[in-house]
């Protein structure tokens, strides 16, 4: 596929549509690409916060003309519509987050191939490599794919979908693998994190001594920005992340920093932390916690000459301004 059929004509930004634009990344990835003179198609299931005449709301990505017609502009398909978590465990609840995104990756594909669409960049998940890695070995993209939660194999289908369907279509599609994103009102366990240093209560994470990547939400964007767009980033996975590792110890100690508050951490052995999960069923958060978890971005970083605009630390300043004491 020629550059100029995967970028839009010589010297012009092409449209890109946005799929899965009300998330916590597809809100300031639309704003991002926006700012920098993109015509956005912001696709999303309910209202996003700004007006905007390129706002589509769809009830179901099921909608097969609606989709089309709303992604017609577009040269590129970013695509993040993903459900993240069932709301009750159980191989039921498994079974139906994976079809339903499985369900969302194939509308759009069959939407998309029916318009200009050429690129198609697919935000997946590190879970895809599995869920934690021996000391000082990050993962990288030739690593055997090993996921272990549902959301995660759902994401490795999501990626062989994608990737078979491009080939065949022939548009050239791009797929994007973060760790835990951190940003100003990230969801989940992060954001649960720093809402708990905020407050002040101590934290039984003093002896925890693990490696874990993390990307920042103004890095991510800025990376997804550029393999929207980079000739040579067709047909290639790339990890992502800040490019510094560090502890969950130096997480809490940088936030309290970053908040100007003391920060309060007890000692406890890690084998209690995780004894004491079992017993009241927090094993998935303490092990997000404890466990080691690094990536590799050597490959963006080289091919693309992808470097991230924040620092780790930098990132979590960001993080942390909305949760500052007012004065």
């Amino acid at each position: 596929m020629s550059t100029t059929h995967d970028n839009g004509a010589a010297g012009t930004l092409p449209c890109i549509a946005v799929a899965g634009a009300s998330g916590f990344v597809g809100q300031a990835l639309v704003h991002t690409l926006r700012a920098r003179g993109h015509r956005v198609r912001a696709l999303a299931r309910r209202p996003l916060p700004t007006l905007h005449p390129d706002n589509v709301v769809l009830s179901s990505f099921a909608q097969f003309d609606k989709l089309a017609q709303a992604l017609a502009p577009a040269r590129v398909l970013l695509h993040l519509a993903a459900r993240a978590h069932q709301t009750q465990p159980g191989a039921d609840q498994n079974d139906a987050l994976f079809a339903a995104n499985l369900d969302v990756t194939q509308a759009l594909l069959h939407a998309a191939q029916t318009t200009s669409v050429a690129r198609v960049v697919l935000v997946s998940s590190i879970g895809v490599n599995g869920r934690r890695t021996p000391p000082n070995q990050p993962f990288t993209e030739n690593d055997h794919p090993a996921p272990v939660e549902a959301y995660a194999r759902s994401k490795l289908r999501c990626e062989q979908t994608v990737e078979a369907f491009c080939r065949h279509a022939g548009m050239a599609h791009v797929i994007v693998r973060p760790p835990l994103v951190h940003g100003p009102r990230a969801p989940g366990n992060f954001g649960r994190l720093l809402r708990a240093v905020s407050s002040g209560w101590p934290l039984p994470l003093g002896a925890v001594d693990n490696r874990r990547s993390l990307i920042g939400l103004d890095n991510l964007v800025d990376a997804l920005a550029l393999c929207a767009v980079h000739p040579a980033a067709a047909g290639h996975t790339y990890l992502v992340s800040d490019g510094q590792d560090a502890s969950t110890r130096e997480l809490v100690c940088w936030a309290a920093e970053a908040l100007g508050t003391r920060t309060r951490l007890w000692p406890v052995p890690e084998l209690w932390l995780r004894r004491l999960a079992v017993v009241v069923g927090r094993e998935p958060t303490v092990a997000s916690l404890c466990d080691s978890l690094q990536v590799s971005s050597e490959r963006i970083r080289d091919q693309l000459n992808w470097q991230p605009p924040l620092t780790l630390r930098q990132g979590l300043a960001k993080a942390v301004e909305p949760l500052r004491p007012t004065r």
